[in-house]
């Protein structure tokens, strides 16, 4: 992909996310999975991760800050686990396939071949890394809006309450149904044994209520869990 293109792309991606910045390359590194870098073999093209560490910690005093302000009845160890529902691998994901951020990334053919774009860790880590990118370029009251704004249907979700064990909060509204199940199952496996992805499946009496995907398969099975507490609900 020639140089004009690309800038193209990521100043359509800039456009979507309502960030004006005027120097690319950063937001560019930030797009660049580790297996591009292998598979070009070079030393002169900066993957993503550095830029991962550094919007990691930015996210993490964004949200913590946001919640210390806006609730200062809570006490330390809820806002922790608040904060650590917030910033957690599926929830950063979401908000990247929210803004198509895995059609950005550039990837080795075989990480894209296996699924790579949609794959939750990698959008967590490109979506962290654009928030270093654009946090070196704006700063940190620049940076703010964004990051809010990415995650505010998690932070309303947190705000009633629907975090934590999702799979316990599910089991105890199928047990007030008599004679009801609940079983999980992987539906989907994708990548290499030391970055897997599961798709797993909350079955209520055999039927397929929701899915949700992981790193792991408690992961997942929290996140179908998690989306069947949200779109069913009562209706249980």
């Amino acid at each position: 992909m020639n140089n004009k293109k690309r800038e193209k792309e990521i100043k359509q991606l800039l456009s979507v996310i309502d960030i004006n910045i005027e120097d690319l390359d950063d937001i560019i590194s930030s797009l660049i999975h580790p297996s591009f870098i292998f598979e070009k073999d070079s030393k002169k093209i900066q993957h993503n991760q550095r830029l991962e560490f550094l919007g990691d910690a930015v996210v993490g005093l964004v949200i913590a800050e946001y919640l210390y302000q806006t609730y200062p009845e809570e006490k330390e160890g809820n806002l922790t686990k608040m904060r650590a529902a917030i910033v957690c691998e599926g929830a950063l994901a979401e908000a990247a396939r929210e803004i198509q951020l895995g059609k950005y990334i550039q990837m080795g053919k075989g990480e894209k071949l296996g699924g790579g774009e949609n794959r939750t860790s990698n959008l967590a880590d490109a979506w962290e890394a654009l928030v270093g990118a654009i946090y070196f370029q704006v700063g940190l009251d620049g940076v703010r809006d964004f990051i809010l704004r990415s995650l505010k249907k998690t932070i309303e979700d947190v705000a009633e309450g629907n975090y934590g064990d999702f799979k316990t909060k599910l089991q105890e509204i199928v047990q007030r149904m008599p004679e009801s199940e609940i079983e999980y199952e992987i539906i989907e496996e994708n990548g290499p044994d030391h970055d897997k992805d599961f798709l797993s499946g909350v079955f209520i009496n055999k039927e397929l209520v929701s899915t949700g995907r992981g790193k792991t398969k408690k992961e997942a099975e929290q996140g179908a869990a998690k989306a069947a507490l949200k779109n069913i609900g009562d209706k249980l």
